[in-house]
């Protein structure tokens, strides 16, 4: 790495984790450093933490943030933690010169041109027109959802809320357990069920429907094999999420008209990436009538990459790294 006042600060923050690493003008990027957010009263004091641990002398004069919220101002807060902060207090108490914030997956839609060929996984077929859109959506503690656009000027990143558009079912099976999350939330959203907690509100939903009562598993279990040969309805949760999954991505890639193809981001896919290949997500992901063989022939990519957001957003200080 270069000479401390040389670096850079990137961070990808999220509803659990804020990940922060130091960026060289070169592009070398260190070590990613992980916090909890709910240690931390604030973004700000998250950062300083981080900062002391890399070293007294480390006093970045740049930074830029992928946030898990929708930036439309100088305040932000997070969809899914009660952290917020102006981004203006926040570049004065750090003394950055230069801070840039944007949505997590408008950052992971940066990433996309940056991405090795053993960054992602092909689910199913299709392959990628030239000079077209991409779609990503990401479940994780929240559903994200964006876009990677061309123009002459090259691919713009399009940020949105897309994860709390009104879920659909395709089953009826599917249409019982949104009965249930209308009751319970008002408003059934995708978020509700493509997310971690949404995949406890399907394992919920599904032992409400038969009657029996719901053990309280974490995401991670419900996802988990063994506890599947203890519960069959929380392989039928995990089952119901790929699918429903399949059928959001599948409007999001008609709306986009998304031919460079569709990406999977996120931390609960390539947790389960071998069961998530043989599931209903490409099925379902190709199921919309007429437009069947329009959708065929796109594909969909599982980014098994550790932390996109954070290459895409070191793009907006080394645009040519």
């Amino acid at each position: 790495m270069t000479v401390p006042t040389a670096l850079a600060l990137i961070g990808d923050i999220g509803a659990t984790n804020a990940r922060f690493a130091l960026l060289a003008p070169s592009g070398e990027q260190s070590v990613v450093r992980t916090y909890s957010v709910d240690d931390f009263a604030s973004l700000a004091d998250a950062i300083e933490a981080y900062l002391t641990d890399e070293g007294s002398a480390i006093k970045p004069a740049r930074a830029a943030l992928a946030v898990a919220s929708p930036i439309s101002g100088d305040r932000v807060t997070l969809t899914n933690h009660a952290w917020t902060f102006s981004i203006e207090a926040l570049k004065r108490r750090l003394s950055f010169s230069e801070l840039d914030v944007i949505n997590d997956f408008a950052a992971t839609a940066l990433a996309l041109p940056r991405l090795a060929p053993h960054d992602v996984v092909q689910i199913g077929s299709g392959a990628p027109t030239r000079d077209a859109p991409c779609g990503i959506i990401g479940p994780g503690t929240g559903l994200g959802v964006s876009a990677l656009v061309p123009s002459p000027k090259g691919p713009i990143a399009v940020a949105g809320e897309g994860g709390h558009i009104t879920m659909a079912a395709a089953t009826a099976a599917e249409a019982a357990v949104l009965e249930i999350m209308r009751r319970r939330y008002n408003h059934a959203s995708a978020e509700r069920v493509l997310s971690g907690p949404g995949l406890v509100n399907l394992y919920t939903a599904l032992c409400e429907l038969a009657g029996v009562p719901a053990a309280p598993f974490t995401p991670a279990q419900i996802t988990s094999e063994r506890i599947w040969r203890e519960d069959r309805r929380a392989e039928e949760a995990t089952q119901m999420f790929c699918a429903m999954l399949g059928t959001v991505a599948g409007n999001l890639a008609l709306t986009l008209g998304a031919q460079a193809g569709l990406y999977l981001a996120g931390g609960i896919v390539p947790r389960i990436l071998p069961f998530f290949k043989q599931s209903e997500f490409r099925a379902r992901f190709e199921a919309k009538g007429r437009f069947r063989d329009y959708l065929s022939a796109i594909p969909t990519y599982v980014i098994v990459r550790a932390l996109p957001g954070l290459l895409g957003v070191s793009s907006l200080l080394n645009p040519s790294g």
